[in-house]
């Protein structure tokens, strides 16, 4: 038998047991969307923050961002798998891995959603002071939906980012694609070769469309703005 370590008899093992990997896919799927929406609710939370007259607000925003920003992922996940219990706060892997990653990812789109609104020129929010609007009116229907637009493709890119960074579930037994895979492979066969090709084909599967599609975006807002410095001529 070759003992090579892509082996067609390593193979034909995994496509007999692929449920494993389909399983584990599965909840890196539900753990990315779930963690994705709690990213967009703190990045937009705290990108308003940001661009706020209110400097208290600005300083929240401010430390949220370095912190998250400048501590790596695993050593926020470690923390909360390992040291909370300590305190009396133990949480299933799984919202564990949902927390961490939704959190650390919020502190990027934060800064997203802060670059989209400080591009939107100052001159939109004093007009719309100007007829009467409150700040928080302003940005609801003025300065966001401008600003949705533009932070899309980014954000898109923030999306693919945190896909990936779910399988720092594997450090902690979340039963994601990646532990999976690496239970699955050290299991006796040894199988890393062909475990980790199916795995970085999953993650392509959902990151790839992701990607592509923030591309066409980002190219369909430059020709847009050209479009409008021409006044649309040819």
């Amino acid at each position: 038998m070759s003992r090579g370590p892509f082996a067609l008899w390593r193979w034909q093992r995994l496509f007999e047991e692929y449920p494993l990997f389909v399983e584990g896919f599965g909840i890196t799927i539900l753990v990315s969307f779930c963690a994705l929406l709690l990213a967009l609710v703190l990045g937009i939370v705290f990108g308003l923050f940001s661009t706020s007259n209110k400097k208290i607000l600005r300083m929240i925003s401010r430390v949220y961002v370095e912190f998250f920003q400048n501590t790596p992922l695993a050593v926020q996940v470690f923390f909360t798998y390992n040291a909370l219990p300590y305190v009396g706060v133990k949480l299933d892997v799984f919202v564990i891995g949902m927390i961490c990653v939704g959190i650390y990812h919020g502190a990027y789109v934060s800064e997203v959603v802060r670059a989209g609104i400080t591009s939107i020129p100052r001159g939109q929010m004093d007009a719309a002071r100007s007829q009467g609007f409150s700040y928080i009116q302003a940005m609801q229907w003025i300065i966001l939906p401008q600003t949705l637009t533009i932070v899309l493709p980014p954000l898109g890119n923030q999306a693919v980012n945190l896909i990936k960074n779910t399988s720092v579930l594997a450090l902690i037994a979340g039963g994601d694609l990646m532990y999976r895979s690496q239970s699955w492979a050290a299991n006796g066969t040894l199988s890393y070769g062909p475990a980790y090709v199916v795995t970085g084909l999953f993650y392509f599967s959902l990151c790839f469309p992701l990607v592509s599609w923030a591309r066409r975006h980002e190219v369909r807002l430059k020709n847009r703005s050209v479009q409008g410095q021409t006044g649309g001529a040819p």
